[in-house]
């Protein structure tokens, strides 16, 4: 019962992720031509970790996020029989909300679907894993003391923000396989022919900072 609820828990934060922040994208026209959608767009992102983090962080550690709950593996903080529901439940998650999604649009046009930067395969992998490797590290740094616990969810909401501010103009900002998976399900045509490009960044990402920072704390 206790994993059921865990793996809930992921289901609902990154149904909610989606729902929220990818459509918050599409309805302020988030784009570099309009700022304010682009930075309501990375404030959407941002805050639906922080609400979430405090809503459902004491059940799962709300990773809602593959390459988070990858790096959370490979520091040993999860077993890999919770990391697999884990991942189940955040790519159910994510294909609701935009499920949801589509059908409040009324259209699959755009869902926030990621694309690739300019056409190149080469530079959109180069972004999101540099993009995912800055979030996962910043996550796993701040929680790897319990006296960080209250400010936590504020620093990786945050730390989200900065990384989409940045990340947006190049690829929409992925840092993460599920929350690109959704859309692209139902969006179809190139956002789910590119869409292996943001399955596998964020995860190399995610294993590249785990690395990192067993390194830099003196883990082995």
């Amino acid at each position: 019962m206790n994993s059921f609820r865990k793996y809930l828990a992921e289901f609902t934060g990154t149904f909610v992720l989606v729902l929220f922040a990818c459509g918050a994208a599409v309805v302020t026209g988030c784009s570099t031509s309009n700022y304010a959608g682009y930075l309501l767009t990375a404030l959407a992102f941002g805050l639906v970790i922080v609400a979430m983090a405090y809503s459902i962080g004491n059940v799962s550690g709300c990773h809602i996020n593959p390459a988070v709950s990858l790096a959370m593996l490979i520091c040993g903080k999860i077993s890999f029989g919770d990391f697999a529901g884990y991942v189940v439940a955040q790519f159910a998650g994510a294909t609701a909300g935009a499920g949801v999604l589509w059908a409040l649009l009324g259209s699959n046009e755009a869902l926030g679907q990621n694309g690739l930067y300019n056409g190149n395969v080469w530079l959109s992998l180069l972004v999101e894993i540099i993009l995912t490797f800055v979030f996962v590290l910043a996550i796993l740094g701040v929680t790897s003391k319990p006296e960080y616990g209250s400010v936590a969810g504020v620093v990786i909401g945050l730390t989200l923000t900065l990384v989409h501010i940045f990340g947006i103009y190049f690829t929409g900002t992925s840092v993460n396989p599920a929350r690109s998976f959704g859309p692209a399900v139902f969006a179809g045509g190139e956002a789910l022919s590119s869409l292996w490009v943001f399955i596998v960044a964020p995860l190399v990402g995610g294993a590249a900072a785990a690395l990192c920072h067993k390194f830099l704390s003196g883990k082995k």
